[in-house]
């Protein structure tokens, strides 16, 4: 399966409201199946391939091809079709943004801004990051991060290590917490109220006006999970656990309210050097073990 129709099929179960495992249990497959088949790492029968247009009310080819039929799209009124017909000029419908029609383009796969950003590495890594759903990465070997409403939700190799149960509590598992209160300084360093800090610099920040006060001001929340992450990764000696997706997106919106490098419009290329940051975390933790 290509990793167009592997998003694809990650974005339909999202847009249902599924996690892996629900959606799993309605088509009689197995959570890793789906894991799979998202990670383009194998591809769904014909018969779940039709469960699953089933279950999102889509047709097939549209599931496969992310098309409509062309039965299916709506006709515009023909008054207003009209309408647009009238407003529309030669020298208005033109914009900065279409291609030139003596160029020859070709569409690059790694890189997607549809309803958010989303990289896909060349190994099968790949981060999604969208307001709707957080900061999602997902490491080849099977390593997640998830970062959103719903809490945090890591797992490790396939082992679920840390997630946020109903009650908005943070669950950790029983190996990292005996690892935790093994090394007392690696404690401290955890205790240590950071997240006040970020609080109270966002609120000087914000009520001084300086560098465009609150609207940028709620960057000093982005602080927290990367001084704890930080703290993670050193005592831990995993570079894969510092938050690396969190100091991209800060750096982002600074490079786009700063007009650093292009701003907006070109800033958004740091967030390509995510699959490389793990690929290098990949190398040294396979150094480490070998």
């Amino acid at each position: 399966m290509n990793i167009e129709t592997a998003n694809r099929l990650l974005k339909y179960r999202k847009d249902s409201g599924l996690s892996q495992e629900e959606l799993a249990e309605k088509i009689g497959v197995s959570r890793q199946a789906v894991s799979k088949w998202e990670r383009s790492e194998a591809s769904p029968d014909t018969d779940n391939l039709i469960r699953l247009a089933e279950l999102y009310g889509i047709s097939l080819d549209e599931l496969l091809t992310g098309k409509k039929p062309e039965a299916a799209q709506e006709e515009k009124p023909e008054s207003e079709s009209d309408e647009s017909e009238q407003k529309e000029s030669p020298d208005d419908s033109k914009t900065e943004f279409e291609p030139d029609e003596n160029t020859t383009y070709y569409k690059y796969d790694r890189v997607s801004f549809k309803n958010g950003i989303h990289v896909n590495g060349k190994d099968g890594d790949r981060v999604h990051i969208s307001f709707k759903d957080g900061v999602n990465v997902y490491e080849k070997h099977g390593d997640e991060v998830h970062v959103g409403w719903n809490g945090v939700n890591v797992k490790e190799n396939g082992k679920q290590r840390v997630y946020t149960n109903e009650n908005g509590n943070v669950m950790v598992d029983e190996e990292l917490k005996n690892a935790h209160h093994s090394n007392p300084t690696h404690k401290a360093f955890n205790l240590f109220p950071f997240w006040a800090i970020a609080i109270a610099a966002f609120l000087a920040w914000g009520f001084s006006g300086l560098c465009f006060g609150w609207a940028l001001s709620w960057i000093c929340f982005l602080s927290i999970p990367l001084y704890y992450s930080l703290v993670d990764a050193i005592f831990k000696r995993n570079p894969s656990h510092f938050a690396f997706p969190v100091l991209v997106t800060a750096a982002y919106v600074i490079f786009g309210y700063f007009n650093i490098c292009g701003g907006w419009s070109a800033g958004w290329i740091v967030f390509l050097t995510i699959p490389f940051y793990y690929i290098i975390c990949s190398f040294i933790k396979k150094s480490n073990t070998d």
